[in-house]
C-alpha cells in the first residue's frame, strides 16, 4: 500500500517513504540543508511511519520502520534513527544524531548534534541534552559531544544532561536533575548535580519477578 499524504505536505526530490506510511498536514520532508539543493542527500523513511503536522524533516536521514512524529516536531539532516522510535510534539532532534531501536523521545525535548541513545531509551518531556561545555568559546564547535544513553536509560521529566555525560544501562534520571558526570548502569540518580541515591532494582517497578507476573497475567 502507497503512503497516505495530506494534500499540504511537501516531499521533496531524495526522499524515499515507505508503505503503509502517512503523512498529515504542513509536513516537510527531504529539506535540504545547508550547503545543499534539494535532492542532494537521500532521505529514507522506513514503512508504516506516521508523521503528524508541521514536521519538518531534513535531508539526509535514514529512518526505520515504524517511526512516529507529534505535532511540530524537527529532524535535523544526517540522523541514524532505528525502528519503532517515536519524537513527541515539538522536540528537536539536530544533526549527526544516532538513534537506535524502540527509543521513545516525549514532548519538548532537544537532542542536539552528536548525542547517541541506545536501544530502549526513554527521555521524559522538557528534557534538554548539551553538547557544548564552553559555548562560544574558540574551539566549542569542533569539540561538541552529546550524551550517550546506553541501553534502557530513562531520563526523567525536565532534565538537564551536560555535554558527553553517559547515562548507565538501564540507570534511571530523576524529574528535574542536572546531571554533570557519567551514571553507573543500573542507578538511580536525582538533584543538582545529580547524585546516586539508590539501585534502580530497589523500586518495585522495576523489579525482574514483577515483570514477570505482569507478562504472565496479561
Amino acid at each position: 500500500m502507497d503512503a497516505d499524504t495530506a494534500k499540504s505536505a511537501v516531499i521533496l526530490p531524495g526522499v524515499v517513504l515507505g508503505e503503509g506510511s502517512t503523512v498529515a498536514e504542513f509536513v516537510m520532508l527531504g529539506v535540504a540543508p545547508r550547503g545543499h539543493k534539494a535532492g542532494d542527500l537521500d532521505t529514507v523513511i522506513g514503512p508504516g511511519a506516521v508523521i503528524r503536522s508541521h514536521t519538518v524533516i531534513y535531508a539526509g536521514n535514514t529512518i526505520g520502520t515504524h517511526f512516529q512524529t507529534g505535532h511540530s516536531v524537527m529532524i535535523r539532516e544526517l540522523n541514524e534513527i532505528g525502528d519503532h522510535v517515536s519524537v513527541g510534539t515539538h522536540s528537536i532532534v539536530e544533526h549527526h544524531v544516532r538513534i537506535a531501536d524502540n527509543v521513545r523521545i516525549h514532548s519538548n525535548a532537544f537532542i542536539p548534534e552528536y548525542s547517541i541513545l541506545e536501544e530502549g531509551a526513554w527521555v521524559g518531556p522538557n528534557a534538554v541534552f548539551t553538547n557544548a561545555l564552553y559555548p562560544l568559546s574558540l574551539e566549542a564547535k569542533s569539540n561538541l559531544k552529546g550524551p550517550h544513553l546506553l541501553p534502557g536509560a530513562k531520563i526523567g521529566a525536565n532534565c538537564t544532561l551536560m555535554p558527553g555525560v553517559v547515562i548507565g544501562r538501564n540507570a534511571l534520571v530523576g524529574a528535574g536533575s542536572v546531571v554533570v558526570k557519567d551514571v553507573p548502569d543500573g542507578k538511580v540518580v536525582v538533584g543538582n548535580p545529580a547524585r546516586v541515591i539508590r539501585d534502580v532494582s530497589e523500586l518495585e517497578a522495576y523489579q525482574v519477578e514483577r515483570l514477570i507476573d505482569s507478562k504472565v497475567e496479561v
